[in-house]
């Protein structure tokens, strides 16, 4: 009856969109379960990359640490060699305090000067490599724009030598033309004559 059809027809549509939500259901659960696991790789990955960061902080806090007790030891070095000389100056200052004195004066400018000596050396020595590598440098840049000059005339050479080799192919082309024009003509002509004097014969007979 009509009524049993529209049953039917109400009862199929119902499973098919049952059916059709249960797939959009199932493909929502798979997209949020690639997203989910997108998510974890991503957190992984900042975990080693966090990871990655600590240890490196931790290297640098190693390094910072051993570069402050160098220190400290360069600085516990400096204040005994400095309680040292004070102890020697102190016990030849009991003898001979004024020619001490002169002669760590003496030393003091000797230092002073040895100082201002390697300063200036130094300095020289660091103006001279300045002018050393601006001369490597223009003459290294001399040799690149000679190298580019000879690049080009050479280029230029080659080019025109190719223009006079296709030119040369050329007529050499059209000189085997004519040859091949002039063999052909000679080849008719022979054919003709002989045919003539073909003719000739069987006209004689």
């Amino acid at each position: 009856t009509f009524q049993t059809n529209v049953l039917t027809e109400l009862r199929k549509w119902k499973l098919s969109f049952i059916e059709h939500h249960k797939l959009q259901m199932r493909q929502e659960k798979e997209k949020h379960a690639a997203h989910v696991r997108q998510l974890n790789n991503q957190m992984e990955n900042l975990k080693e990359l966090l990871h990655t960061y600590e240890i490196s902080i931790g290297r640098k806090d190693e390094v910072i640490t051993n570069l402050t007790q160098a220190l400290e030891m360069k600085k516990e070095r400096i204040e005994l060699m400095r309680k040292f000389t004070l102890w020697r100056i102190q016990q030849v200052k009991a003898k001979q305090e004024e020619y001490a004195n002169r002669i760590a004066d003496r030393q003091f400018q000797t230092a002073l000067k040895k100082k201002v000596w390697t300063a200036w050396r130094s300095l020289s020595e660091e103006r001279w490599k300045e002018k050393v590598a601006k001369a490597c440098q223009l003459r290294a840049e001399d040799v690149c724009v000679q190298l580019t000059n000879d690049y080009e005339a050479k280029i230029a050479e080659l080019t025109a030598t190719l223009e006079q080799t296709k030119a040369e192919i050329l007529r050499l082309h059209s000189e085997r033309e004519q040859y091949e024009d002039t063999m052909k003509k000679a080849f008719m002509r022979g054919v003709c004559a002989l045919n003539l004097e073909a003719m000739t014969m069987f006209q004689g007979k």
